[in-house]
């Protein structure tokens, strides 16, 4: 199964912790952000008629795709394009495979535990984008 998710890749963000200032109570939540990012991932994966693979092992692989930057030159450019330079910026591969993961939970297997393998790859390219693809182990 490979499907994508369009718009620049976003890492998974801290979890929020707060306290009440009137109960006491410590409350942690997951950011905006990366909710709304989540959601995209399912629903890139329900788009593309994603099935449900259970509870087997599953590896997945995952290609982030950075837009070049404008302030690039003409050879940078070039060497972005082919692949000779790669992006070494945020969000790290580590936060982007937990968005991916967590976002699948559920929706693509039971539970992020399953997948035995995974690889995150970085590349520029004219628009920014995800490219997920999951096999069954």
């Amino acid at each position: 199964m490979q499907f994508k998710v369009l718009g620049n890749p976003v890492g998974k963000q801290r979890a929020r912790t707060v306290r009440n200032k009137y109960t006491g109570k410590v409350h942690s939540f997951t950011p905006e952000k990366t909710q709304n990012y989540e959601d995209l991932i399912r629903w890139a994966y329900k788009d593309a008629s994603g099935k449900y693979f259970g509870e087997q092992p599953l590896r997945i692989d995952i290609s982030a795709y950075f837009p070049i930057p404008q302030s690039f030159s003409k050879k940078k450019r070039a060497e972005a394009f082919t692949g000779q330079l790669k992006p070494t910026k945020k969000p790290d591969c580590d936060n982007i495979i937990k968005v991916v993961l967590d976002a699948l939970n559920g929706v693509a297997y039971h539970d992020d535990k399953q997948v035995t393998g995974v690889s995150c790859i970085k590349f520029y390219a004219e628009t920014g984008y995800l490219s997920i693809q999951i096999q069954e182990l």
